[in-house]
């Protein structure tokens, strides 16, 4: 049985590489096949393909098949969840950025002094 968290675990797993985040960049303007998206990387075909099965076990691609194409495709539902789950930790991220906000203005008030009446 798969957990959520060990889709997490797989897909920012096959995030961790630029390589495949780059493939991914390419896939979210729309199809392509593994020849394209090998196009701009300095490997052979056979790497371009391990990278892609690594990104298709995360569920980030899929590959189609028509006729003698067999474009890939985005699929954008893992990175929803990793959205999600970064969304979890976003109020540390506020609250912190809130009460450094904070400190800042109180800091800035002590260096003015007191205002002359």
């Amino acid at each position: 049985m798969t957990t959520a968290a060990d889709h997490l675990s797989r897909t920012f797993s096959a995030l961790a590489d630029p390589t495949r985040r780059a493939i991914l960049a390419r896939l979210s303007t729309g199809e392509a096949t593994v020849n394209e998206l090998a196009e701009p990387f300095p490997m052979s075909l056979p790497a371009v393909s391990r990278h892609l099965k690594v990104l298709e076990q995360a569920g980030l691609i899929t590959r189609g098949r028509t006729r003698q194409w067999r474009p890939c495709r985005l699929e954008a539902k893992p990175l929803e969840d990793v959205a999600d789950w970064v969304a979890t930790y976003r109020r540390f991220w506020d609250d912190g950025s809130d009460r450094l906000e904070e400190h800042l203005r109180t800091l800035q008030a002590a260096a003015e002094g007191p205002e002359d009446a």
